[in-house]
Order: structure tokens, then C-alpha cells, then sequence
């Protein structure tokens, strides 16, 4: 006999816990389902812990949308609630002449999608401010921060146990079924059971597709192709030489290696990207010799034997390599049929960002 609950969210990530806080607090009976022994243990802990302003994506997507209310939101929350963070801001730089025409389409990019506070910067002007940095122009987004993930994640799963939120490690979705009566949920760990959910929300990041296709009922069509990129980081030995973040114009299909320093000071060059074919942590030290090369094309005071091996992370990708890079995907009851369900694909950066801004989103959708 399956018990019965108002809502179960699956995935005990950022996006999952913002996504459970966000039902809680309108009074609804939410459990959080998350097949670690620990929340937070993929994506969300293995990224760069940046607060981004919304500078690189398609005006008008989902991803320039909620990046920049989520931004604004993430900002008063952390305020509000003593998250720590920081609002130190990052300049995105153009190594030679040939990276002007990127960097400039950056720039309206970023203008065009709500950041007005940028400060364009010419070489000079970037000496003063970034001394071991060497370019030839670029700008300052100063809303750019950076913040302590985990303690993101303790605040949402907090403010969700208050309002009666229920938060089961160990306790992975094993498959389910599309009811009259509601969605069932079959659920493994030391005590598995069936849940009869009135709703659910899919945010099981990097498994979210393979979760989808174990609940019969669920349209073969909605849901997107699996795949998945590899990053790795490099932490830099000794006192930080930078001020601020600092991001090369990208090339190829990500941001380049740029720099990145968290709140103890610890400076983090990354991510490269790698397609790869199955969730593997496993870092390629192998990679080394080109993040030399490319960090010293904008920091040629790198010393050789600096780097060190840090972390790698991975991104949940629905789309091919060669392909362009889709937007966010949410979907509704409107696409996929099945009431009291939201699906949630290809959650990658910015959904930290933007996680109070899709938790809001994915809510409104159960209320269509």
C-alpha cells in the first residue's frame, strides 16, 4: 500500500532544496528525495561557486531570465539569511586584437539582457586594476560574486524543514507510474516504499532523464537525450595575484580557463571541457600542460609547478557535441501531459544563480 504525501521533489540538490524550500513556504507537504547519503554531493558542490549577472546567454531564454532574478534574489537572500558571500566582481578580457570582436558581443549581449552597471576598460585601466593580468581591453561586470555553495543549500534545506519540509537521504527513485489517483513513486534504501504523490517535481540533475523514463506515463518524446561534460580545476599554490575574477573571451563551446577565487582566497583556475560518456570523477592530470598554456595566455607570471590538481565537476548537457547549446529545459503538465508534474533537464551554470528563480518558476507551473 503506497502512502500518500502532497509533494515529492527528487534531487537533494541546490536547485532541488531552493525547488522544496519554495513549496514548503506556500504550505505544502514536501519531501525531498535524494538517492546520496549526503545533499548536494554532484553538481552543486562541484562547480565554480560563482554568482553570475547574467552576461553570456540568449536574450530572452530561460537561462538570461531566471539568471538575472535569480541573481538579484540570491543577493537579498544571502544578505537576509547570512549566507556568506561575496560581491567581487570579475573582468571578462581580451587577450589580443583578434578577441575584440568577442569581447564586444559579450558586452551587448550582457547590456541586452539587463546588465547595466558595466564599466568598459581599456588596457591600461585593466593594468591599474589587475596588474598581473595581461589584455588588451575589456569590461567589469561588478554584480559578478561568488558565494559558499554548501551553506546556500543548509540555509533552503533550514527555511524548508521550518515550514514542515522533510528532507530522506539514501532513498533513490527507482521508478513510478502515471495513476488517476496521482504519480507513483517506487523508492529504494534501507526501508524502500511506494509513494502516491499528488505532485513532483524532477530535479535529479545529472540523472533527471534517466529518472523520467523509469515513471511509465511519461511521454518518450519529452524527454531529452543524456549528455555529459567533464571539467577540471586547478588550484593555484600561494597568495592570490588577482583582485577579482577574472574570465578570457571564450572560444570554442565554453568560457575558457578563468579564474576564479573563493571566500578563504584560494584561487581556482577552470573549467576546461571534455565530453564524456558516463558520470566518472576521476581527474585527468594529464590535462595540465594545457592549462599552462592557456592561463599564461592572459597571466604570464604562472610559475611552472604552481598548479595544483583541485576537482572536476560535470555538467548535465541535452544536447550532442557540435550541436548548439539548447536553454534551460522546465517542463510543465502543458508539454509532457501528466498532471502535477515539472521536469527539469539540463540544469547546468547558471542554475546556482538562478536556483530561487527557478524554484519559482517550476512552482508556477504545478499552479497552471
Amino acid at each position: 500500500m503506497a502512502e500518500t504525501i502532497d509533494c515529492a521533489v527528487i534531487g537533494a540538490g541546490v536547485v532541488g532544496l531552493a525547488v522544496g524550500r519554495k513549496l514548503a513556504a506556500t504550505g505544502r507537504e514536501v519531501v525531498v528525495l535524494e538517492a546520496e547519503e549526503h545533499f548536494g554531493t554532484h553538481t552543486s558542490s562541484r562547480n565554480s561557486e560563482v554568482i553570475h549577472a547574467g552576461i553570456y546567454y540568449p536574450t530572452g531564454s530561460l537561462k538570461a531570465r531566471l539568471c538575472f532574478a535569480g541573481r538579484n534574489a540570491l543577493y537579498r537572500y544571502c544578505t537576509e539569511h547570512d549566507v556568506n558571500h561575496r560581491r567581487i566582481g570579475k573582468v571578462i578580457v581580451a587577450c589580443d586584437e583578434s578577441e575584440l570582436a568577442g569581447l564586444g558581443k559579450y558586452y551587448d549581449q550582457a547590456v541586452a539582457n539587463g546588465c547595466t552597471d558595466l564599466r568598459r576598460l581599456n588596457g591600461a585601466e585593466l593594468a591599474e586594476m589587475e596588474p598581473e593580468v595581461r589584455c588588451v581591453a575589456g569590461f567589469l561586470s561588478p554584480s559578478t560574486g561568488i558565494i559558499d555553495a554548501h551553506g546556500l543549500m543548509l540555509s533552503y534545506l533550514g527555511d524548508m524543514e521550518a515550514c514542515g519540509g522533510a528532507l530522506a537521504l539514501a532513498s533513490p527513485v527507482l521508478g513510478g507510474e502515471v495513476t488517476a489517483a496521482g504519480i507513483v513513486l517506487r523508492v529504494g534504501g534501507v526501508e524502500p516504499m511506494e509513494l502516491l504523490c499528488r505532485t513532483v517535481v524532477n530535479c535529479a540533475g545529472l540523472q533527471a532523464q534517466a529518472v523520467a523514463r523509469t515513471i511509465a506515463g511519461v511521454r518518450e518524446d519529452t524527454i531529452p537525450p543524456t549528455y555529459y561534460a567533464i571539467g577540471h580545476y586547478y588550484t593555484l599554490s600561494g597568495k592570490s595575484p588577482f583582485n577579482r575574477l577574472v574570465y578570457p573571451v571564450a572560444r570554442q563551446d565554453w568560457l575558457g580557463v578563468h579564474v576564479t577565487i573563493d571566500l578563504g582566497g584560494q584561487v581556482k583556475f577552470g573549467p576546461d571541457f571534455a565530453w564524456i560518456d558516463r558520470i566518472d570523477y576521476s581527474f585527468d592530470e594529464s590535462r595540465e600542460a594545457a592549462f599552462y598554456t592557456a592561463i599564461r595566455r592572459y597571466y604570464p607570471g604562472l610559475r611552472e609547478g604552481a598548479l595544483r590538481a583541485g576537482y572536476t565537476g560535470i555538467r548535465p548537457k541535452i544536447h550532442a557535441p557540435g550541436t548548439p547549446a539548447p536553454d534551460f529545459v522546465i517542463q510543465g503538465p502543458q508539454v509532457h501531459g501528466v498532471r502535477g508534474l515539472v521536469n527539469l533537464y539540463g540544469i547546468e551554470s547558471p542554475g546556482l544563480t538562478s536556483s530561487l528563480a527557478i524554484a519559482d518558476h517550476a512552482a508556477a507551473l504545478l499552479m497552471a
